[in-house]
C-alpha cells in the first residue's frame, strides 16, 4: 500500500496579471503547503477504482470525472484500488482537487513504476496541479505552469477558515473588474526573519478577493473573524475563495486563534498548522 498526504495549497498572495487569447488567466502567486490535507491510499488491483470518505466526501464523483482518476489515466491504463479521505473543503480555494490529482500521480508512478508526465502537461488537469506536485513554497506564474523556487522561508503558522460555502472559480473571474493588474513585487534574495516575510506579503494582495466577497459575502465575515484574533500578522483569502487564512509568528498564537474562531463560529471549518 502507498499513502500520500495531499497538502492544502494556500495562495499567500495572488495577482491576476492578464488573460490569454484562449481565455485562460495569467497569475502571479506565492504558494505554500501547510501540514494539513487530504489522505490518499493506493493498493495493487486489477481495475482502477476510487472510494471516497471523510467529512467532505459526501456527494463527490468517484468516477472518470474525478481528478484522481483522470490523473491516474494520464499515467497508465493499469489498475489500482484508490481510497481518498477528503479532509479539505470542496471548491474552497486551497487546491483540494489539484492536490489530490498530484498525490495520485506521485503515488502511482511509484506503485506502477512509470514516469511522471512533464509538469507543463499537468495544467490539462488544473492550473494548480503542477505546483502541487512538489508541495514546497513556490512562486507560480503563467497559467500555473511557470514555477520558481523561493528562498528558504522562516517558520510560521497559519489558521485556515472556511464557512462551508463553496465558491465557483469561473464566477469569481467573471465578476472581476480588472484582469490586467501588476505582478508581485520582486521577491527578496532571503527572508531573514518572519517579520521580513510578513512585511513583504502585506505589500501584495489577492486580486480575486473583492469579486469573491461579492459572490459569497460571508467571506468578509470570515476575514473579520480572523483579523480579530490576537497576534494575527495578516489575513487574506486564498485562491478564488472561500477559504481565508491568518498568519502567525508563533504556534501558540495560531492555536489560540483557531480555538477562538471555533468557539465563535462552531459551524465553520477551522484548522491551524505549521507552514
Amino acid at each position: 500500500m502507498r499513502i500520500e498526504l495531499a497538502r492544502a495549497k494556500v495562495n499567500l498572495c495572488l495577482h491576476v496579471t492578464g488573460r490569454r487569447e484562449d481565455g485562460m488567466h495569467l497569475l502571479d502567486s506565492i504558494v505554500v503547503f501547510p501540514a494539513v490535507g487530504d489522505m490518499l491510499e493506493a493498493s495493487e488491483a486489477d481495475d482502477l477504482t476510487l472510494e471516497i470518505a471523510g467529512p467532505f466526501g459526501n456527494g463527490l464523483d468517484a468516477g472518470d470525472g474525478n481528478l484522481v482518476i483522470r490523473a491516474a489515466r494520464m499515467l497508465s491504463n493499469k489498475g489500482a484500488a484508490l481510497r481518498l479521505r477528503k479532509i479539505l473543503p470542496v471548491a474552497s480555494g486551497i487546491g483540494g482537487g489539484s492536490a489530490d490529482a498530484a498525490a495520485s500521480i506521485r503515488m502511482l508512478t511509484d506503485l506502477w513504476d512509470v514516469n511522471s508526465p512533464a509538469l507543463e502537461t499537468l495544467t490539462d488537469l488544473g492550473a494548480d496541479v503542477p505546483v502541487c506536485m512538489a508541495q514546497v513554497p513556490t512562486r507560480m506564474s503563467g497559467i500555473g505552469e511557470k514555477l520558481a523556487a523561493l528562498p528558504t522561508l522562516p517558520k510560521f503558522w497559519i489558521v485556515l477558515c472556511n464557512a462551508r460555502q463553496g465558491v465557483e472559480t469561473g464566477a469569481v473571474f467573471r465578476a472581476m473588474k480588472s484582469r490586467d493588474n501588476p505582478s508581485l513585487s520582486q521577491t527578496p534574495e532571503s527572508f531573514p526573519t518572519v517579520d521580513n516575510l510578513f512585511e513583504y506579503l502585506r505589500a501584495q494582495r489577492n486580486d480575486m478577493q473583492t469579486a469573491a466577497i461579492e459572490s459569497c459575502p460571508i467571506i468578509a465575515d470570515v476575514l473579520s473573524a480572523i483579523e480579530a484574533t490576537r497576534n494575527c500578522a495578516l489575513s487574506r483569502m486564498s485562491g478564488s475563495g472561500g477559504t481565508c487564512f491568518g498568519l502567525y509568528a508563533a504556534e501558540v498564537a495560531a492555536d489560540e486563534a483557531a480555538k477562538e474562531i471555533c468557539e465563535n463560529h462552531p459551524d465553520w471549518w477551522v484548522v491551524s498548522a505549521q507552514v
